[in-house]
């Protein structure tokens, strides 16, 4: 068995779908009128801005362009993962016109909690719909309208430096006794007192080593980026500077517990 689904924001682009784990069987473009794209949805954390979202207008001059992908059946559950579904998005089935003609396709509209009017995107999501959207073939004016999209702005990082405390040493052993504890670059982060939106993270983050999943969603990754890089911290300048920005959000978020030892 196999389904359709409509992917209007980062999953337009193929990389990023293999990314959460999905290689569809085949691509086509499609288009969903009287809908409209919107930035909408904040993002898990703040300084990742809004993302892709999409509303029911009925108007017949608005529409919402993006890719169709034929998928398998055990592609639903790592794409309701990487969606927060039910948590951030819910998932509905909407007729969608494709190349190959009209299509019933699952797609991930934003919950009323996790909306914000006022967000942007980031200058990283926004790049990953373009490519996506320039390689599917999409219409030029729906191309050229994204290209001026305002973006987040966002002021300069400076390096992670941990808090003054007393840390603890964490093993791989040790984390998986602690499912709320989450690991970004060699430091241990607890999100047992997160605030509720990050609830769902929780499955999803906890006894894990997120380093390589965050540095995979870089608008430069070409997916070759492995654990060993993670360990010998053999990172670039951008995704120096990339995981810096996440740590500081970790460090907002959840409270700083220590190091990762590895071996």
């Amino acid at each position: 068995m196999a389904f359709w689904y409509f992917g209007y924001g980062s999953n337009m682009a193929l990389k990023s779908l293999r990314a959460k784990g999905v290689e569809a069987r085949r691509s086509e473009r499609g288009r969903l009128p009287g809908w409209r794209l919107r930035f909408n949805v904040q993002h898990f954390f703040r300084h990742e801005g809004g993302v892709g979202n999409i509303e029911r207008t009925g108007m017949a001059h608005d529409m919402v362009q993006g890719v169709l992908h034929w998928c398998e059946d055990e592609h639903l559950a790592p794409l309701d993962l990487t969606e927060a579904y039910p948590h951030g998005y819910d998932r509905s089935e909407v007729s969608v016109q494709g190349d190959g003609g009209e299509r019933r396709a699952f797609v991930y509209i934003g919950t009323e909690g996790f909306r914000n009017d006022t967000c942007l995107p980031t200058r990283r999501y926004l790049n990953i719909l373009l490519e996506g959207a320039r390689g599917a073939g999409l219409d030029p004016a729906y191309i050229e309208a994204l290209e001026r999209q305002p973006v987040l702005v966002k002021p300069p990082i400076p390096a992670f430096v941990p808090p003054h405390c007393r840390p603890s040493e964490v093993t791989p052993q040790s984390l998986q006794r602690h499912p709320l504890y989450t690991v970004l670059d060699h430091l241990v982060f607890d999100m047992a007192d997160a605030r509720w939106q990050q609830r769902f993270l929780h499955a999803h983050f906890g006894a894990k080593d997120m380093t390589l999943f965050h540095l995979k969603r870089m608008d430069s990754s070409a997916g070759r980026e492995t654990q060993e890089d993670v360990r010998l911290r053999r990172y670039t300048p951008a995704q120096r500077q990339y995981l810096d920005e996440y740590l500081h959000a970790y460090s907002a978020e959840y409270r700083y517990i220590g190091r990762f030892i590895e071996a």
